[in-house]
């Protein structure tokens, strides 16, 4: 389990969601290995490759909720890879489940650049 000041990131989660129309449901974050995320991402997705994040849509209109699978292992490459710390990219990574579960896609080239503008502008609230 990461250190993280769980209370403040629940709360920025529920501000998040809040700012896009949503209460916050069950929200299950599963911090894991590779190995794990690529056990994961092979037995439901069909996917045979290493991921950061896979996240599970369990969302009603009003409620977000989901499992979240992020890969601490792939969070640290990442962080070294991009010049940024392992907390910052952990709660970049954190926050972009989230707003998957909003309905936020990166799957264009377009949506994922909107997709990082709407992540820094959460690590800016949070301010991270």
């Amino acid at each position: 389990m990461p250190d993280l000041a769980r209370g403040k990131v629940e709360a920025w989660i529920r501000a998040t969601a809040a700012g896009y129309g949503f209460m916050t449901g069950e929200m299950n974050y599963i911090f894991c290995s590779d190995e794990r995320i690529l056990e994961v991402n092979r037995q439901f997705l069909q996917h045979d490759y290493y991921t950061d994040i896979i996240t599970f849509d369990y969302s009603t209109r009003s409620s977000v909720s989901g499992d979240i699978y992020i890969s601490l292992d792939t969070v640290r490459t990442n962080a070294a890879q991009f010049g940024t710390t392992y907390g910052r990219e952990l709660h970049r990574v954190i926050i972009h489940g989230l707003l998957h579960l909003t309905g936020q896609q990166d799957k264009t080239p377009e949506t994922e650049a909107e997709m990082h503008r709407k992540e820094d502008f959460a690590l800016r609230a949070f301010d991270i």
